[in-house]
């Protein structure tokens, strides 16, 4: 679909801030104040349970040899309830990933003029920019984004996808469907372990709304004193993130500590959403993340985020209230695209306003 749309999704945007790729180039010794963390100093970093990152068997959940499908199911089940996060494997994805990656990485080596034919405009979160920037004295983010809505489809705006390299706007339509299949089949899985129809759950999914967004983040001299995305959970249903390059930065949280995440090779990163907290009325979480930044190398990353489609309400499933009690309350989706888009990034404060 070649044709420019107006987007559904212009409920407000980000401030404009200055390109942090281009900041990072000036080598200079000073950063700007607004991109200094002083809480940076004082919190604990664990990298003793990064061997304990779930890891989940795509093929073991698709063989008809029950022991090893039921094994791995329970597994899946356990990741998202008490990790609220796993790495998958063996799931059928990897050329899409392989294409995607490199075009993500010619993207970002653009001169600076040719990105900014995709930038963002005012009031939409689509384009080349940041995030979650509103207000003219937050903190910002070390790190520059590509933010798109692949899906639906018929209500792509062309007018942000890039043109170059020649190949980007192919490949992302391919790796966008691929992601897709992967986080419906993920949304059957989990919807047998919590004891519905699947279909409950998938239903809400079909028609989905999904954004893909290409990170970029510099290196930095005072690598200890900025960060690459600020600490969050996700306000989607599911991420699938994937490592672009060989640098580390991605943490989640756990008891109070920041995990550090060593990535399996070929595996897609996943982690549970706060609108799929939501929806299972608290059986599985949310995971607070965070980027952080190399003193020495650029890192790069696609996170595709999968949410429902515009006609589901946003709030647990009454199959799961009935047997223990709603513990969120329910907002229509449109109410609560608008609270995320003009909410800063904070923890997992936005499942404050849903919590009864």
């Amino acid at each position: 679909m070649e044709t420019e749309v107006e987007s559904v999704m212009e409920y407000g945007g980000s401030l404009p801030v200055e390109n942090v790729q281009q900041l990072s180039s000036q080598n200079s010794k000073d950063i700007p104040h607004r991109y200094v963390r002083p809480e940076l100093e004082i919190e604990k970093v664990s990298f003793d349970e990064s061997s304990q990152i779930p890891v989940i068997d795509m093929s073991k959940l698709d063989t008809e040899i029950s022991r090893v499908y039921d094994q791995e199911l329970l597994k899946l089940h356990l990741a998202c309830k008490e990790w609220g996060f796993f790495q998958l494997i063996n799931h059928g994805a990897s050329e899409a990933i392989e294409e995607m990656k490199m075009v993500t990485s010619e993207f970002f080596k653009l001169p600076l003029g040719e990105k900014m034919v995709c930038a963002q405009t005012p009031n939409n979160i689509e384009g080349y920019g940041q995030a979650f920037v509103v207000s003219e004295d937050q903190k910002l983010d070390w790190g520059d984004m590509l933010f798109l809505l692949p899906l639906p489809a018929s209500q792509r705006n062309m007018r942000f996808w890039p043109k170059t390299p020649a190949s980007f706007r192919s490949n992302l339509e391919k790796y966008s469907m691929e992601l897709q299949k992967i986080a419906i089949k993920l949304f059957t899985l989990m919807a047998i372990n919590l004891g519905i129809d699947p279909e409950k759950l998938t239903g809400a999914y079909k028609d989905c709304n999904q954004g893909i967004r290409m990170n970029y983040y510099p290196p930095c001299v005072h690598a200890d004193k900025v960060i690459g995305l600020t600490p969050h959970s996700d306000a989607t249903g599911l991420t699938l993130l994937i490592q672009v390059n060989e640098v580390q930065g991605l943490q989640i949280k756990k008891e109070r500590k920041w995990v550090p995440i060593k990535p399996v090779p070929g595996a897609i990163i996943i982690n549970v959403g706060d609108i799929m907290e939501i929806m299972s009325n608290g059986e599985y979480s949310s995971i607070e993340h965070r980027a952080v930044i190399d003193f020495e190398k650029e890192r790069l990353s696609i996170a595709a985020f999968h949410s429902p489609n515009i006609t589901t309400e946003i709030g647990p499933l009454h199959d799961l209230v009935e047997k223990k009690g709603e513990k969120y309350k329910a907002l229509s989706h449109d109410e609560y695209i608008k609270l995320v888009i003009t909410s800063k990034l904070d923890g997992k404060s936005l499942l404050e306003h849903m919590r009864i």
